[in-house]
């Protein structure tokens, strides 16, 4: 069986996942912390690749950062970087479908810090960043975490969108959901049956960690 599938979504997986917690953490931050005006519009803005068909979140990327759209010709003439059908592509598109599962938990364990206990280290002189530091993000640390891991998942399995974005070109673009799609296509048992025990039990495992550090969270 080709391992390369299995080698490439945990690459992609990793990669998106560090970007969502990244882009993530600012998002969850300001909705968490802030009120101004379009919050809601904003947060439902964050939440859309939860409810939006997958190959609908492709298209819009495909739209935005595509060969065609003044971004990406910008990408790909002026920076020479190429998004579309190559693994960075599949990596956006993982980026953006897992972004609201870390946000989501990342947010409510943010908002679940006592304000007084921040406040109070502001008044002895505290910078916001120290306060940040020695704080917020201690008390708040396991459902960032469990943000992260269920991010992770998210990009794991990851679809519809990355077959838009990035296509199925086999040693060079395709997943394991990707191949696991072929395999069934072309009535390959054993390897569909290997990917998919492989999925599931990271799935399950996934799930499992989630719990464990959210219990008592909310």
């Amino acid at each position: 069986m080709d391992l390369f599938p299995l080698y490439l979504t945990l690459k992609v997986s990793i990669v998106a996942t560090i970007f969502s917690v990244t882009i993530g953490l600012i998002l969850a931050w300001l909705m968490a912390k802030h009120d101004f005006l379009g919050k809601g519009l904003i947060d439902a803005l964050i939440m859309q690749p939860l409810v939006i068909p997958p190959t609908v979140l492709g298209y819009y990327i495909l739209v935005i950062l595509g060969r065609s759209s003044p971004l990406g010709r910008f990408l790909e003439d002026g920076l020479g970087i190429t998004l579309v059908f190559t693994w960075r592509g599949a990596v956006i598109a993982a980026t953006v479908a897992s972004l609201p599962l870390f946000v989501k938990p990342a947010r409510v364990a943010l908002e679940a810090v006592d304000k007084n206990l921040e406040n109070a280290a502001r008044l002895l002189g505290r910078t916001e960043w120290q306060v940040w530091r020695t704080i917020t993000l201690p008390l708040a640390w396991r459902g960032i975490a469990a943000g992260a891991v269920l991010s992770f998942a998210r990009a794991t399995g990851e679809f519809g969108a990355t077959l838009m974005v990035a296509g199925n070109i086999p040693g060079t673009t395709q997943t394991m959901p990707i191949a696991i799609y072929d395999a069934v296509q072309m009535g390959d048992t054993a390897s569909a049956n290997t990917l998919v025990i492989i999925i599931t039990l990271f799935s399950v495992s996934v799930l499992y960690f989630v719990n464990r550090f959210t219990r008592g969270l909310y």
